[in-house]
């Protein structure tokens, strides 16, 4: 048998450079530079291996004896150190690599693209709420399409919009995952939609309230408060109210309201700031807003920040009102086709909707501000009752 344990502390401490044997196989090997480790020689289906058990300044010689033992009896039973070492290693990497772990680094890598990081947005949400909590413990590269499926099952036709969010910030996790280098299945997400079949969801557009009804409701908007007159501006403008909670004194010069890029919709870098063309009644409105303003926002909530998005609507059910705030963007669509002849790039482009293709859109390059502003002002006419006779064409 061979002899184990021939190197004592003092003489690994104190050798020259060169090779030396502690029996059973393992090795100290002094290099030149002072460097050392330890090196364990093993033969496996006939087959000598070299396999690296750690630097002696990292490891001792009673550890290395220990490391050493402890891969000769995996000799033993048949097996290549080294293979069965990859393989370990490959396990713990793959238990790091849960779908949760995988998950939260593809929303941090794609942060900068979100509006105000995806918290706004509330990115993560459908991921968080729906998936992780079930499947989230999962290696990514085991997650299949039957994993999928069963987390997202419960909510595939009750809540079909929530069950696509989660479905697309899934298919991102996998990609991300994929450029990781881990072996995970692309088409999981495609399969897993047609094990759920067809979602009996039918979705509901956003309540509008219809053009010549906006007068009216208008008008009864007569309150000095900051849900009054964040209304009257929302419909003054066509924007979203999102972009109305937030306004900003800083944000208005003159008779334009340039809404910031993280205050709009959409993906930073696709979606820019905003240009508004202030009609006299919009800017009446910013006036009258003024002496509520807190910190600089025009529309305060009553203890601190802004009004919530649920503020208008909620006004608008105490009306009884089917409509919501949002609606009157459509309610704006809807009179321009009915009542101008204004083209569809300057109504769309009034929307803050991204018109036409990349291409076109690197060409032109205005937001069509001057021609935005008669129709705005036309709009506001039309709201406080000024032409409810009139059919207006726009040239």
């Amino acid at each position: 048998m061979t002899a184990l344990n021939k190197l004592s502390s003092a003489k690994v401490r104190t050798a020259p450079p060169g090779k030396y044997s502690d029996g059973g196989g393992l090795w100290l090997v002094k290099r030149d530079d002072g460097g050392a480790q330890w090196v364990l020689r093993v033969t496996v289906y006939g087959r000598r291996r070299e396999m690296g058990i750690g630097s002696l300044q990292a490891v001792s010689l009673k550890e290395a004896r220990e490391t050493a033992e402890k891969w000769r009896a995996v000799v033993r039973e048949g097996k290549d150190p080294i293979k069965e070492r990859d393989r370990k290693r490959r396990l713990a990497e793959r238990q790091d690599h849960t779908l949760a772990s995988v998950a939260h680094e593809a929303f941090e890598a794609r942060k900068s693209q979100l509006k105000g990081d995806g918290k706004a947005g509330r990115w993560f949400s459908p991921l968080e709420l729906h998936v992780l909590p079930k499947i989230g413990k999962v290696p990514v590269e085991e997650i299949d399409q039957q994993d999928i499926k069963n987390a997202l099952e419960p909510i595939w036709h009750e809540k079909a919009d929530t069950a696509r969010k989660a479905m697309n910030r899934l298919n991102i996790t996998l990609e991300h995952a994929a450029a990781m280098g881990l072996n995970v299945d692309l088409q999981a997400i495609l399969k897993a939609k047609a094990l759920l079949g067809k979602t009996r969801h039918k979705a509901k557009n956003i309540p509008y309230m219809p053009w010549p009804e906006v007068p009216a409701f208008y008008s009864s908007l007569t309150e000095q408060t900051p849900t009054h007159l964040a209304l009257r501006l929302l419909i003054l403008t066509a924007v979203r109210s999102y972009c109305v909670r937030f306004c900003h004194l800083d944000q208005i010069d003159g008779n334009v309201w340039t809404v910031p890029e993280d205050n709009m919709k959409g993906q930073v870098g696709v979606v820019t700031d905003f240009r508004v063309p202030l009609s006299d009644e919009a800017l009446a409105v910013i006036e009258l807003a003024k002496p509520l303003a807190r910190e600089g926002y025009l529309f305060p909530s009553v203890r601190k920040g802004v009004i919530s998005d649920a503020t208008m609507s909620r006004h608008m059910e105490r009306r009884e009102l089917l409509a919501r705030p949002h609606g009157f963007r459509s309610s704006f669509k809807t009179w321009c086709v009915e009542t101008t002849d204004m083209p569809e790039v300057v109504v769309e482009t009034s929307l803050a909707h991204v018109v036409g293709s990349k291409v076109e859109r690197s060409y032109r390059r205005t937001d069509l501000l001057e021609r935005r502003r008669p129709l705005m002002v036309r709009w506001a006419d039309h709201v406080t009752g000024k032409n409810a006779s009139e059919v207006i064409r726009i040239a």
